[in-house]
């Protein structure tokens, strides 16, 4: 019981420090110069144009983005089953021993035998249903997360496709960013393409049909 729930608690510490590289400077190695680039050359292109830096705030994207609500409920939704169904699988195991514990005495020694060996490998088969479903619970959660980081890096390498950003930077309060300035922050950007993404995606409600009059 406890297993299942740290695993949907590792969900919720996943992607506080997003860091996202795009580099779509591939003529930039072209402008030769024999001095040591400055801070400054680093953001010009070959054509003049600038590569600036902007960031999202991860928090802000993560509990906002409608992927990754839907994550969360889903796999809420089965470890609350999960715990029910080996709490009524523990129970069921406890009222066979207590049953035994009431009739033992009158049982040969050969039923009691038996009937222990039986208890014992119910228990043994319950231990191993549960790590066994920890697990799946722990790879379907492994999943998510790798489909949350891959469809905020597709969305940003569309995004920026048409923008002068070279370095997109994830930002959390408490990260290895202290200071970042609100004019480079496209959150609000980003998290409408991803939901407007994700939503459009989903199946549409079919449209209920009128009754003849």
């Amino acid at each position: 019981m406890k297993n299942l729930s740290l695993i949907l608690n590792a969900v919720l510490l996943v992607a506080v420090a997003v860091l996202y590289y795009l580099h779509f400077s591939s003529n930039s190695s072209k402008a030769a110069t024999t001095a040591t680039p400055t801070k400054a050359d680093t953001l010009v292109k070959a054509d003049g144009t600038m590569q600036q830096i902007a960031y999202v705030n991860s928090d802000s994207l993560l509990f906002n983005y409608d992927y990754y609500k839907s994550s969360i409920k889903e796999l809420e939704e089965k470890r609350k089953k999960l715990e029910t169904d080996i709490s009524g699988r523990a129970r069921s195991l406890e009222n066979e021993a207590v049953s035994y514990q009431q009739k033992g005495r009158n049982m040969t020694l050969e039923q009691a035998q038996l009937t222990e060996q039986n208890l014992y490998r119910k228990q043994q088969e319950l231990v191993q249903y549960r790590d066994r479903v920890s697990q799946q619970l722990a790879q379907e959660e492994q999943s998510k997360i790798e489909d949350l980081y891959s469809n905020i890096t597709e969305y940003l390498k569309e995004y920026t496709k048409d923008k002068p950003y070279r370095l997109v930077l994830g930002y959390s309060r408490g990260g290895g960013i202290l200071f970042a300035d609100n004019s480079l922050e496209i959150t609000n950007e980003v998290l409408t393409g991803l939901n407007k993404q994700y939503n459009d995606k989903q199946p549409k409600a079919a449209t209920p049909i009128a009754p003849k009059k």
